[in-house]
């Protein structure tokens, strides 16, 4: 009589597992091959501490197996699952390692700053849109979140997975909306501090410049945080940044603190592109009527005292904020700011910057 697979695993499904479940339907039987009246088959374990166990099973597998009407011959072998390989452990932060050579990322072009002297005045939603502008004109951007203590970059691209590494030590950087992302908050939860002191924040940045896989790039953004202190000024002098630059509203207050970081990048020898002049207007969607609320011209006035380009004037805009809290950047769609943008990456372009 020919001894068929079905008729074997319906002999194993008739045994029965302490928790009541048979080792065909537990997924139990590898290997199983029947040839000549002649069975073989693996019994594989959860665990190697199960399998310690089961070999009274494995004999009833064998018996069962070998009532079988035509079966001359039986093997079972017991195994067990192998333990999983642990994920190389990644640690981000501690005292930057000396290194011979510039935190220039292999593959990338161009490296651009985007600064401003304190916090508040938008950087960070035009550093994210700009890059989702660059990209959609097709060009591969790259988008540094180096605000160790204040990384707002995962929820204005709306990622939250954390970024792998193969052997603790390679960086790959998530993609979202056509733009290579890396930030410190990608590693953490959203409402963890980053209680951490220079030599720590120097070696994390360290580690988000050479240590992950950035690939081919025409720029490199690089999200700086508010003021003129240690990432400005390492980066100022361990990178070679193509310019920088500097966001700022109108207000005679923002201006103050903008004005101290063109100084720094002035003596860090990093050339200033230009100026954006963020939150410049409102503009009311009812009536039209155009309100200057943090004053007007400041950041013009600036640049022509200094000799600079104003590269853009961006309005306040409801749909800008609503886009950044919601993950998708306003430069994603066809409204007018995303057509600000598209004109601000295009006027990079053509600039030769990207």
């Amino acid at each position: 009589m020919t001894v068929t697979v079905e008729a074997v695993k319906a002999a194993l499904s008739r045994l029965a597992l302490p928790d009541g479940n048979d080792p065909i339907s537990a997924d139990l039987i590898r290997a199983l091959n029947v040839e000549d009246g002649v069975v073989r088959f693996v019994v594989e374990a959860p665990s190697a501490e199960m399998a310690k166990v089961m070999e009274p099973f494995r004999a009833a597998a064998e018996a069962a197996v070998r009532a079988v009407p035509g079966v001359r011959q039986v093997s079972a072998v017991l195994t067990a699952h192998a333990p999983a390989p642990k994920a190389p452990s990644l640690k981000m932060g501690g005292h930057m390692k000396p290194q011979e050579t510039r935190m220039n990322p292999p593959g990338v072009k161009s490296i651009i700053a985007i600064g401003s002297g304190k916090g508040g005045v938008g950087k960070s939603t035009v550093s994210s849109n700009l890059a989702v502008a660059l990209a959609r004109a097709g060009k591969r951007v790259g988008l540094l979140d180096a605000d160790i203590h204040g990384p707002s970059q995962p929820r204005m691209f709306g990622v939250t997975k954390r970024p792998a590494s193969p052997d603790g030590k390679t960086i790959i950087p998530l993609v979202a909306h056509g733009v290579t992302l890396m930030s410190i908050g990608l590693m953490l939860p959203e409402d963890k501090a980053v209680i951490w002191r220079g030599p720590m924040l120097m070696g994390a940045l360290q580690q988000m410049m050479t240590q992950v896989q950035w690939g081919e790039l025409d720029v490199l953004l690089i999200d700086l945080p508010p003021g003129t202190g240690d990432v400005q000024l390492t980066l100022g002098q361990k990178t070679d940044l193509t310019g920088a630059i500097v966001v700022s509203t109108p207000q005679d207050v923002a201006m103050i603190d903008a004005k101290k970081a063109l100084d720094a990048f002035a003596s860090l020898k990093v050339p200033v592109l230009g100026l954006i002049e963020n939150m410049s207007m409102f503009k009311c969607p009812d009536c039209g009527f155009e309100a200057h609320i943090f004053g007007e011209g400041g950041v013009q006035a600036e640049a022509t005292r200094l000799g600079l380009p104003l590269l853009a004037a961006l309005p306040i805009d409801l749909d800008t904020r609503l886009g950044g809290d919601a993950g998708r950047p306003v430069a994603l769609g066809d409204g007018n700011m995303a057509k600000a943008y598209a004109q601000l990456a295009d006027r990079m372009i053509q600039g030769g910057v990207v």
